[in-house]
């Protein structure tokens, strides 16, 4: 895929989709134990499989069991982010049987990724400039090399226009996340981003891998937990210890950093959860194989059904941009709060135009 937006309207509407969030409007029991303890309402008890890993794990990779769980969430309220209609997309829960994978223990690095464009080349999609053919009657100064940078406001703003925050800039790339002054020296164990949906699958082909389906990556992203809000529970602070990198202080303007880091974070800076998988919450997005569509559990999981290792829909639809081919995005970033975007909620959904990067997605692969 080549199309890319380039036109600041369209890549930053694009964006904004592929951030979109709900606030949790319930609180669950917690569940001490997965066997023995009471889950919430709508959700039934995870069952892992019993069998081990097919052989020694691969370098950086976790085993996860698969099993049948419950998909989705309960958290369906509107959010300031939300485009109406679309806050219950992660619903109805439904049951879902995986089959067991390896996983990456964490969300691919910069290292990694340069160790890829190294050995092959390649030139990703934030790199190449568009061409005029793929859009008629663009002005030829909107046709250039870049991507979508987050640029905090200097001062308070309405949290209803998300213009505010989010910039085209030229020069923009995994390379230069933040612009061509930017740059990844010493920033190697940081997640890779301004990465479009090609990039990552042209990685993961090359290492051996793929991307994970929707239903894997939640499923591991659980930890074998069932109907919790985040991967370790349903606490944000258990203990007053923050689990994840998200946004603290006043969104958009400032950042500040009571997790320990304002912005992106190194992997592997929290805990991992129950599998050994890190950052499955905040950090950066991550891309999943599925189309989106916000009707897709409806449409797909007829009540009483289990449904086995599912891939998505055929087609993508976004009612708010229907023009736009997306893909999911899971996790949630270091941009999500509960004043604005709260999906590092481990059951919600997002999505991201398939040739659109930015500076706070990334992704992990799967074998």
């Amino acid at each position: 895929m080549t199309r890319r937006p380039a036109i600041l309207l369209i890549v930053a509407l694009a964006v904004a989709a592929g951030v979109v969030a709900w606030v949790a409007l319930s609180r669950r029991a917690e569940a001490p134990t997965i066997a023995a303890a009471p889950v919430a309402p709508g959700f039934l008890p995870t069952i892992p499989a019993t069998s081990g890993p097919p052989g020694p794990a691969p370098g950086g990779m976790v085993w996860i069991p698969g099993g049948e769980f419950s998909m989705g969430s309960d958290a369906s309220g509107d959010a300031l982010c939300a485009m109406p209609g679309l806050t219950q997309d992660a619903q109805p829960i439904h049951r879902v049987y995986v089959d067991g994978f390896w996983m990456d223990a964490t969300e691919v690095t910069n290292d990694q990724f340069a160790a890829f464009v190294q050995a092959t080349g390649y030139v990703t999609v934030a790199e190449r400039t568009p061409r005029a053919e793929d859009f008629p009657g663009a002005p030829k100064e909107n046709l250039v090399a870049g991507a979508v940078v987050f640029t905090p406001p200097g001062s308070p703003v309405p949290l209803t226009d998300h213009y505010r925050w989010w910039s085209f800039v030229h020069g923009a790339d995994w390379r230069h996340p933040s612009g061509p002054k930017s740059g990844i020296r010493l920033r190697g164990r940081l997640p890779v981003v301004q990465v479009a949906y090609e990039d990552a699958a042209a990685y993961a082909a090359w290492a051996g891998k793929r991307l994970p389906t929707e239903a894997e990556w939640e499923f591991a992203a659980r930890g074998g937990l069932t109907g919790k809000l985040y991967p370790w529970g349903d606490e944000l602070r258990p203990g007053g210890r923050w689990m994840a990198n998200i946004h603290e202080g006043r969104f958009p303007t400032e950042d500040t950093a009571e997790d320990g880091f304002a912005g992106i974070a190194p992997v592997a800076q929290f805990p991992p959860n129950g599998y050994g998988l890190f950052d499955m919450a905040g950090n950066v997005w991550e891309w999943c194989s599925d189309w989106y569509r916000p009707d897709t559990y409806s449409s797909l999981a007829p009540a009483g059904v289990v449904l086995r290792n599912p891939k998505g829909p055929e087609t993508p639809f976004d009612p708010g941009e229907p023009e736009e081919k997306k893909r999911v995005h899971r996790g949630g970033s270091y941009l999500c709060t509960g004043q604005y975007c709260t999906r590092y909620m481990v059951g919600t959904r997002g999505k991201g135009e398939v040739s659109t990067g930015t500076d706070h997605l990334g992704f992990r692969c799967v074998r």
